[in-house]
């Protein structure tokens, strides 16, 4: 077995990160990750089997028989493309190209189905080598293994390349570092065959993609900060004799016009996956300052005076001092970023006559701009201490109306023509409540 010791040490890797991954999944009761990890994890572990395998066969052809030995080298080669294949589809989900109109898929998935028929129509021909330190096998099924291997590293490292802006700066530094591995390991398997160090890379890419991206633990962690955050936000706003659903309410429309934005191709080079999830958490958030407005101006059933209103919009300013304070020290820069413009700017114009720092256009951040389109909508179309809610045909022409003027008019224009979606969110979170 010395000649499959690497190979061997590699699957138990493996085996150790499915063991963690799948116990952790069972014992939290969480979701498995809608990414196909969990298969991606299972085809490694096999791919290293018949790699460790072939290993040993190609070094005691007297001890077996030549079909067995075709066998498992055809069901290597077909994994190892698989593993190659699945990590570029992959990095298309990483990074939101993943395709969803069946034809895109099946031109993807063509050289792959094609290299697999070479492999095995191929197989007879497979030779075997003598090198200086171990034998290793050549043939066309080779050649097309590391053709097709070859050009979809390629593509996952062009994909990488073209979404650069669309991943968190952590998710780039692991991603580019499995790249970086798997495409040296698969030029010096290339270039000398002999050394059979192909899982070195497999095992990287799986390493990587755990401990950065798929780690229940992370996930699990990940939801708790989201239920903390969803629970004080609730806390405060329950002060002004709300339910909570404002914020509920509020972080369904974001996220819906985030998403249509990104979808008609709106700041696309911003409306990352972890922007949008980054801005769904921020948004309850966003009138935490709150807290420090007294009862008597946040409770009052009449018009504020002018005096009181000055009070109130300090609660913008206020807000993103308190974020700044309490999550500092949390070592999630992108969230506490997101967090604090959207409790500071929240109420600011598109005109520049908003407050508190009276920031217009462009100057205000993206996530604040939508912030406050669906803060204003939830506002008027809910009732309050001060008045009963309007109706929504007049909340839809306060939005309209406000276009240019208090409002970003690419996001009102989105939320506008997305009428049937934000009335069913309404009317769903409102029986709730």
């Amino acid at each position: 077995m010395q000649h499959a010791k690497l190979q061997i040490g590699c699957m138990i890797v493996l085996l150790y990160i499915a063991f963690i991954y799948f116990r952790e999944i069972k014992k939290n009761k969480m979701k498995h990750s809608d990414s196909f990890f969990d298969e991606m994890l299972v085809l490694g572990i096999v791919t290293l089997f018949f790699d460790g395998l072939t290993a040993y066969m190609v070094n005691s052809p007297k001890w077996i028989d030549t079909m067995v030995n075709l066998i498992c080298h055809a069901a290597f080669l077909i994994c190892l493309d698989c593993t190659i294949f699945m990590l570029f589809m992959y990095m298309l989900y990483t990074t939101g190209l993943y395709p969803k109109r069946k034809l895109t898929k099946a031109v993807m998935i063509t050289p792959f189905l094609i290299n697999v028929i070479l492999v095995l129509v191929n197989i007879n021909s497979l030779e075997y080598r003598r090198g200086v330190v171990t034998n290793y096998s050549m043939g066309v099924s080779v050649y097309t293994c590391f053709l097709i291997g070859a050009v979809y590293t390629i593509l996952s490292i062009a994909v990488f390349i073209k979404r650069w802006n669309y991943m968190e700066s952590h998710k780039r530094v692991s991603i580019l570092t499995y790249l970086i591995v798997l495409a040296v390991v698969s030029a010096i398997q290339m270039t000398f065959p002999e050394t059979l160090i192909s899982s070195i890379g497999v095992t990287v890419f799986y390493l990587g993609v755990y401990l950065n991206l798929e780690d229940p633990s992370i996930r699990r962690l990940s939801t708790y900060h989201s239920e903390m955050v969803m629970a004080f936000a609730t806390l405060i706003e329950n002060r002004d004799n709300s339910t909570g659903g404002h914020i509920k309410r509020t972080s369904q429309y974001v996220e819906l016009i985030a998403k249509a934005l990104r979808k008609k191709k709106k700041f696309s080079s911003i409306l990352t996956s972890d922007y949008i999830a980054n801005l769904k958490k921020a948004a309850p958030m966003h009138d935490i300052g709150k807290v420090a407005v007294p009862d008597a101006i946040l409770q009052k059933p009449g018009k504020l005076t002018p005096e009181e209103f000055e009070v109130m919009k300090t609660h913008s300013a206020k807000g993103g001092e308190i974020i700044e304070e309490t999550f500092k020290s949390l070592g999630d820069e992108d969230f506490m970023k997101m967090a604090y413009e959207v409790a500071r700017h929240h109420h600011e114009k598109w005109s520049g006559k908003g407050y508190p720092d009276g920031l217009k256009e462009n100057e205000i951040p993206l996530c604040a701009r939508i912030m406050a389109v669906a803060d204003v909508f939830d506002a008027v179309s809910e009732h309050r201490c001060y008045r009963p809610a309007m109706p929504l045909d007049k909340c839809f022409e306060i939005i309209s109306e406000g276009r240019g003027q208090d409002f970003d008019p690419e996001v009102a224009d989105v939320f506008l023509s997305m009428r049937k979606e934000v009335e069913a969110v309404h009317a769903e979170l409102n029986k709730k409540n």
